[in-house]
């Protein structure tokens, strides 16, 4: 067996798993099943396809597919021709692409042809490689020379450049190095390892780098397993593929886990299900507590991170948990909790989370404000408020752009949010602040209703009351048909507030 390299490109790192575990079945996908070997000869071959299309080491090439192999395949192609992947959801707007196009300077953009025109319209002159269909060049045209011996990068190279969801501006591009991207999921594989082969359904976008962790944490498995892909989530349908196929750990954001709870789960055999790992936002207590009643074999693992950290801070170790937190920082992570004045937090106290670490990002692209902001004095300042307890936990409790000031107290949405999300005919909340001339922001609270809830936002607004200070419970309960989520299904917090910033 193959002792694994210190720091070395995931081009390595993917040719390092292939050699330990050798020939075994590693994705099903809409029915059809693909192993390790046929994966790994079809990136050796899509390598040479992209050089032959001009790809040079340190290229960005834009990735924007809905979930499926070849989206694993294309960034294994590239990380072996010592290329960039630029991840971009399929979700975007034209111009929002266009921008990540313009931005990254990318070379080439890979594609589906559903998206076909959309990138077209947003990369004019760029080669697009289309997977499937017409109008670029086909992937099997990537697939159709020999296999490109692996061009190796060192730690220090760029590995990959996500762009940042831009909710208060424009989007900028974050650079992760191949060595923070293997610190992260390294890390990642350690920290969730359990002895035994582990199949892990995917219904995350691979684009967002949540989903991106989870493939780079693959090539650290102690383990060979089983991945299994959905295209994209869908309730009912990741309840089938659990039950179908035995399926014993899942990777999810809170709003699939809340989405899950509207499926009759009790009727369905889901007690292979071991584990789920939630992140990329904060999981109400009462959604977890209501999960893990209905599917009693299963526990969810709470983790944090950024994009800016490689998406990983921290997690909840395999053996031990604390409710509440988001774990402890896993190894190679250092966590600060900053006070205002820039002093360093006692236990216990809510101040700035600060990173320091091997999976904090080289900077964001081509912006050296933005990223001497970001990393003073060599810490990663997340925005979030947090803090952590005398024996090492972090809690996480608001984002700091999140807070509202009503009369000089602060209040965060979170407290707000669980609170509403505990009354039992409410399936989501949101709230935001809203101007006001006298208290600076009122807290304004939008809620979505289980199905056949029957509840007024009076009756919401007298549980919230019961719950909260006087200077916490909305003043205003709104009642509307789906919370509104981002492209990564986070609250969109931003078109919330453009719906009260006007009144």
């Amino acid at each position: 067996m193959t002792l694994l390299s210190p720091s070395v490109s995931l081009g390595r790192r993917a040719e390092e798993l292939l050699e330990r575990f050798g020939d075994h079945r590693a994705l099903l996908f809409e029915g059809r099943w693909y192993s390790s070997d046929e994966l790994a000869a079809r990136a050796r071959t899509a390598a040479r396809g992209f050089t032959e299309l001009g790809v040079r080491p340190g290229d960005r090439v834009v990735v924007v597919m809905a979930n499926c192999p070849e989206v694993g395949l294309a960034y294994s192609a590239l990380w072996r021709a010592g290329a960039v992947p630029t991840p971009a959801l399929f979700l975007l707007t034209e111009d929002e692409l266009r921008h990540v196009v313009e931005d990254s300077g990318a070379v080439a953009v890979v594609t589906t042809p559903e998206f076909l025109p959309k990138v077209q319209a947003s990369a004019p002159g760029l080669p697009v490689v289309v997977v499937g269909g017409q109008g670029g060049v086909p992937w099997e045209q990537l697939e159709s020379g020999d296999e490109l011996p692996l061009v190796d990068r060192s730690g220090d190279d760029l590995a990959a450049l996500l762009y940042t969801g831009g909710t208060t501006g424009r989007s900028k591009g974050v650079a992760l190095t191949h060595a923070s991207l293997d610190a992260a999921g390294k890390a990642a594989a350690d920290m969730s390892h359990s002895p035994g082969r582990t199949s892990m359904l995917l219904p995350l976008p691979l684009a967002h780098a949540y989903g991106l962790l989870v493939t780079v944490a693959a090539l650290h498995t102690r383990e060979p397993g089983t991945s299994y892909l959905m295209r994209w989530f869908d309730p009912a349908g990741w309840v089938s593929l659990v039950e179908e196929h035995r399926i014993q750990a899942s990777a999810l954001v809170p709003s699939m886990i809340q989405m899950l709870l509207g499926q009759p789960l009790e009727e369905r055999d889901l007690s292979c299900l071991e584990r789920v790992s939630s992140g990329a936002a904060p999981l109400a207590a009462d959604v977890m507590a209501e999960f893990e009643r209905r599917i009693p074999s299963c526990q969810i693992r709470e983790g944090y991170g950024c994009t800016e950290s490689s998406a990983l801070i921290s997690t909840q170790p395999v053996d031990e948990r604390r409710s509440g937190t988001v774990g402890k920082p896993v190894p190679g992570v250092t966590v600060r909790i900053e006070l205002p004045d820039g002093t360093q937090a006692v236990a216990g106290q809510d101040g700035e989370i600060c990173v320091g670490g091997a999976t904090l990002m080289q900077g964001y692209w081509q912006s050296p404000e933005a990223t001497s902001f970001a990393l003073r004095d060599g810490w990663l300042h997340t925005g979030d408020v947090g803090h952590v307890d005398a024996d090492g936990w972090l809690y996480v409790v608001d984002r700091i752009k999140d807070l509202i000031i009503r009369g000089g107290f602060n209040v965060y949405p979170r407290d707000v949010e669980d609170v509403l999300l505990a009354h039992p005919e409410v399936a989501a909340a949101a709230v935001v602040g809203k101007p006001d001339p006298t208290l600076g922001e009122e807290v304004v609270a939008f809620v979505q209703l289980v199905a056949g809830a029957t509840a007024t936002p009076e009756q919401l607004l007298a549980h919230a009351k019961e719950h909260l200070g006087a200077h916490k419970y909305p003043r205003q309960v709104r009642v509307i048909d789906t919370i509104p989520l981002t492209s990564v299904m986070k609250t969109d917090r931003k078109r919330l507030r453009s719906l009260v910033s006007g009144e």
